[in-house]
């Protein structure tokens, strides 16, 4: 039986998120799993390195699954990319160890999350950002994603309840690029919990914009309490860049 690897892009407006809800289709999940079955005559459960949130985005998410089926990694890649929806493009077909698993051999993760900051709103990024009228203040923003950086427990910024899992996570780097009137943020990290990055936004705006102070950072990280932190951001300003896996 072959390991079949995806590297798969897609905009997320239109869906309900990755995962696969039921026979609804209007799931990334749904969508790439009924091509398959048309593919291969097999149905066929494919494994991915995370879940998105409706509406979010992916330029690099990465996916994996087993197959009997003998046909051409070029030829599986041309068979996605002529019969998914414009929205959904699988990047890269690799062949992989028995053992790999998308999602158990991710050893890092990489976000972005873009803020239109204008007074005037933008058309054509609507979809693909969160509109910030407010005047935000770089070096407050800067201060609050150096506190973020190393190894916490994140859970009160989060959307977890409670779990008997680690809720421990590194952020390595949290930076951000301004390009007129867009701004960039990117975190790196070994993972992230549930809303973790789009809260870890909304937070950040929000002492940008002095509605908080820097030092409700600490106060999260030592208090746990997620009624503490800023508001969750729109799901439509994050893409999910990168999943760093490891062989198998």
């Amino acid at each position: 039986m072959r390991n079949i690897k995806l590297t798969i892009e897609y905009d997320g407006k239109r869906y309900l998120g990755w995962q696969r809800l039921g026979d609804s289709e209007k799931t990334i999940q749904g969508k790439i799993e009924s091509v398959i079955a048309q593919m291969t005559g097999e149905k066929i459960e494919i494994i991915g390195s995370g879940r998105t949130d409706a509406g979010t985005h992916a330029r690099g998410q990465v996916a994996n699954f087993k197959t009997n089926s003998e046909m051409a990694r070029g030829e599986m890649l041309s068979f996605f990319n002529r019969y998914l929806p414009g929205d959904i493009v699988v990047k890269k077909v690799e062949e992989m160890p028995e053992r790999f698993h998308a999602r158990y051999n991710v050893k890092g993760k990489q976000y972005s999350y873009y803020v239109w900051n204008n007074p005037i709103p933008t058309a054509f990024e609507r979809y693909h950002s969160f509109y910030v009228p407010d005047k935000l203040d770089m070096d407050k923003m800067n201060a609050a994603c150096e506190k973020l950086l190393g190894k916490h427990d994140f859970i009160g910024f989060s959307a977890l309840k409670k779990t008997k899992k680690s809720t421990t996570r590194t952020i390595e780097r949290i930076s951000i690029e301004r390009e007129g009137s867009m701004l960039h943020f990117t975190f790196i990290g070994d993972g992230f919990l549930h809303k973790m990055v789009r809260i870890l936004m909304g937070t950040i705006l929000e002492i940008g914009s002095g509605k908080l102070s820097l030092d409700v950072i600490d106060e999260v990280l030592e208090n746990k309490v997620r009624k503490d932190a800023g508001e969750t951001a729109p799901a439509q300003g994050l893409c999910s860049n990168s999943a760093f896996c490891l062989a198998s």
